[in-house]
């Protein structure tokens, strides 16, 4: 059976540790643990599902343009996770020891790059069409009707996914040929797609949100302006009404006269 599995391919320092891992990492790597899984869904598939020899699409994660970068395979079956022991790992887990694993990962080994990388946006671009589109019409209805199944479309959020055979063949199809449309840019802020990401501000929604408060500041001044002159009116009429009545004493000493 074939699976996603997703990794972060921009630096994130967790504990002193970049835990980054991209597809130029795995590829100069070649075969490397899946280590520092810490959710119990992903880890039981590692641990009871995951076969030697099942091929896996790799993703990249909680970055500017994720997607599927490139086809990997298992390598090795379900093994103790040892970085949960190590204190000084990023993901150690007290709870988890040599005696009784909690957690457990796979090997994967790379084969290849995918020559156009298909990313999440397109994806969902596709989704939203009742029928492939011209470009793309070689996956068939059976293709986009397993990629519109996928986990990754409707459970973002699985680091450890399964994929249906279908969905795997039809999503490498895209890789190696391309045709898949990218959404243009709305000025939107991006969301993270599996809940690992802040959401990020896009210069369009930051030059709207700053002319906005800059309108609103200058009709604070205006109001401010407006409140300083009617101040000073009150202020000149009241100087003139002082100036023009007799001093109280003047007042007294003329009614004794």
């Amino acid at each position: 059976m074939p699976w996603l599995m997703k990794a972060e391919p921009d630096s994130r320092i967790v504990k002193g540790k970049d835990v980054k891992f991209s597809v130029d990492d795995f590829e100069a790597l070649g075969t490397s643990p899946w280590d520092g899984v810490r959710n119990h869904e992903a880890k039981n598939i590692m641990k009871d599902k995951m076969k030697l020899g099942d091929q896996v699409l790799f993703y990249h994660s909680n970055c500017k343009v994720p997607g599927v970068y490139a086809i990997a395979e298992v390598a090795q079956e379900g093994y103790p996770d040892h970085t949960a022991w190590d204190p000084a790992h990023p993901y150690y887990d007290p709870k988890s020891t040599e005696a009784s694993p909690t957690w457990y990962m796979v090997s994967v080994r790379f084969k290849r790059r995918l020559a156009n990388p298909v990313t999440l946006a397109g994806i969902k671009a596709l989704v939203s069409h009742p029928a492939p589109p011209a470009a793309v019409g070689y996956i068939g209805a059976d293709g986009l009707g397993a990629i519109r199944r996928m986990a990754l479309v409707n459970r973002g959020r699985l680091s450890v996914q399964p994929v249906e055979q279908d969905a795997f063949e039809a999503i490498v199809a895209l890789g190696e040929t391309g045709g898949l449309e990218e959404p243009a840019a709305t000025g939107k802020k991006r969301k993270a797609d599996d809940g690992v990401g802040q959401a990020e501000e896009t210069v369009d929604t930051k030059a709207k949100r700053t002319a906005k408060g800059e309108a609103k500041t200058q009709a604070n001044g205006r109001a401010s302006n407006k409140g300083g002159d009617e101040a000073e009116k009150r202020e000149a009429i009241t100087k003139k009404a002082r100036s023009e009545a007799p001093a109280a004493g003047t007042r007294r000493s003329a009614r004794k006269r």
